[in-house]
């Protein structure tokens, strides 16, 4: 059962139903997406969350919307948020990214979250002992999928940093400049990984979804 119920169009009011005026004209859809009439209960939220949503997930700076809304949906695989996952289906397939697309940038993103649970616990382990032990696991998926190698990147830095996995964080900002890519084209990936984490955490959080 939802915490709170959805704030529909005709509900709105001031600073929720101004957001909502512009999610329309950004989105370029009639109706209000679901998700966002949830985080209408707290206008401010909503505001601030779309604001964001708009410039580092929808903008083009030194990304392209392609790889941000791929990253978006790494980390919607990551948190769990299932109504998420399905707005963003529908709105990338809107935008010609293909849903076999999605479905490797979470693969990917699983998968760079396995290595981060291992080197994580060697960071944190207090000893020495285990950096000599191999490491075991197979990440064929990194380069099994018709991703790009720099999309790769961005997507196992963005959720490194999510994990909380300080050396694959390090590691891969050194491998992301070796292919190409400018700092801030790594920063805007993790404030597009960043913004997801509000969107999924609040909603999750009212809904369990």
């Amino acid at each position: 059962m939802a915490f709170v119920e959805p704030v529909t169009p005709e509900q709105a009011v001031d600073k929720a139903a101004q957001t909502y005026e512009r999610i329309q004209e950004v989105l370029g859809v009639t109706e209000i997406p679901e998700v966002f009439q949830y985080f209408a209960n707290v206008p401010a939220f909503l505001h601030d969350f779309f604001m964001n949503f708009r410039k580092f997930v929808l903008g083009e700076g030194k990304l392209d919307e392609k790889r941000k809304l791929l990253i978006a949906v790494a980390v919607c695989g990551q948190t769990g948020s299932q109504k998420w996952l399905e707005f963003l289906r529908q709105f990338a397939e809107s935008k010609g990214i293909a849903q076999q697309e999605m479905t490797e940038a979470m693969a990917v993103g699983a998968t760079n979250s396995m290595y981060n649970a291992l080197f994580k616990f060697r960071d944190i382990s207090g000893t020495d002992v285990f950096d000599g032990m191999g490491v075991g696991l197979r990440a064929h998926t990194f380069q099994g999928t018709s991703l790009d190698e720099q999309t790769v990147e961005l997507i196992n830095l963005s959720l490194s940093d999510l994990n909380g996995c300080k050396p694959c964080t390090s590691a891969h900002v050194g491998k992301a400049r070796k292919l190409g890519l400018a700092d801030e084209a790594i920063y805007e990936a993790i404030q597009c990984a960043a913004t997801m984490v509000a969107g999924t955490q609040f909603l999750r959080s009212l809904t369990g979804e």
